[in-house]
């Protein structure tokens, strides 16, 4: 994607005469970690990537200690706290069922 926003002269998706485009919308409904991309392209245009860069490090972050973790961490990497992150919270359940299909 950085690629296609480059040769559009754009600096994110979102920008694009064309969002969203039938390429992002493919990409975004592969994976439980960009279910809210369409939100996220919403905030950056709202108060900038900067900004929306602070929100998702807050989101992503333990509530007790502080810890970065991923999506797929639905224990937090250091302390062990559930749900590890805002972002598990209010998506366990598509997380789940993602992980499920790996077994």
């Amino acid at each position: 994607m950085a690629k296609c926003a480059a040769a559009k002269g754009v600096d994110f998706c979102g920008e694009c005469a064309e969002y969203p485009c039938k390429g992002l919308k493919a990409f975004q409904a592969e994976m439980p970690h960009r279910i809210e991309l369409w939100k996220s392209q919403e905030r950056i245009k709202e108060v900038g990537y900067e900004k929306w860069y602070a929100e998702m490090i807050e989101h992503y972050s333990c509530k007790k200690c502080g810890t970065l973790n991923s999506a797929y961490d639905l224990a937090c990497r250091k302390c062990g706290t559930t749900p590890s992150c805002a972002y598990v919270r209010l998506h366990k359940g598509e997380i789940m069922r993602h992980l499920a299909r790996w077994k």
